[in-house]
């Protein structure tokens, strides 16, 4: 039986196949969805967020052990795989799904992104656009959405965006890599 508490924070850094397969790697990630928070339609396909209309953010739910990695250390990786300067967009991908968005979950959650995102601005030359809400509902994306990354590597949006996202990640964090 495994001993460990977890947590749960909700983030959004663009497509989230990206976020998911960094956060896949870090040590303490016990698991990773991908799904779609923050609209007004329950139980949203891809296909209704990809019009932009629902309100939703492509998102990753990540449930990990505070004892191995805390929720600032998260937020610490989560602005440096993505560029939360940019509003509805990250690359390519334009859109309100797109957006940078940390869904908290408790107050001190909230408390920890203000002051992550506060010393983010001197890190980043343009203003942070990330926006900060609390939690709302869930919804667990299509079942081909999940792992995405580490099914198919070689698909042309894999090799050219997520890779090189996931490349950085483990250059930067190489001390919280999974072993």
């Amino acid at each position: 039986m495994t001993n460990y508490s977890t947590e749960i924070a909700t983030l959004g850094g663009g497509c989230f196949w990206c976020t998911e397969a960094v956060f896949q790697q870090i040590r303490g990630v016990r698991k990773v969805e991908s799904g779609y928070t923050g609209g007004a339609s329950q139980h949203p396909t891809y296909e209704q967020i990809c019009t932009g209309k629902t309100g939703h953010a492509e998102v990753v739910r990540l449930e990990f052990d505070p004892a191995v990695i805390s929720f600032k250390e998260l937020l610490e990786i989560f602005f440096t795989i993505h560029d939360p300067t940019t509003l509805n967009r990250q690359g390519n991908d334009a859109g309100t799904q797109y957006r940078s968005v940390i869904y908290f979950h408790d107050t001190e959650q909230k408390a920890i992104a203000q002051q992550v995102m506060a010393a983010m601005k001197a890190v980043w030359d343009d203003p942070i656009v990330t926006e900060l809400s609390e939690a709302p509902m869930f919804y667990i994306a299509e079942a081909y959405h999940q792992n995405y990354f580490r099914q198919h590597p070689q698909q042309g949006y894999c090799s050219v965006v997520v890779a090189p996202k996931v490349a950085k990640a483990r250059k930067l964090f190489a001390s919280k890599l999974i072993s």
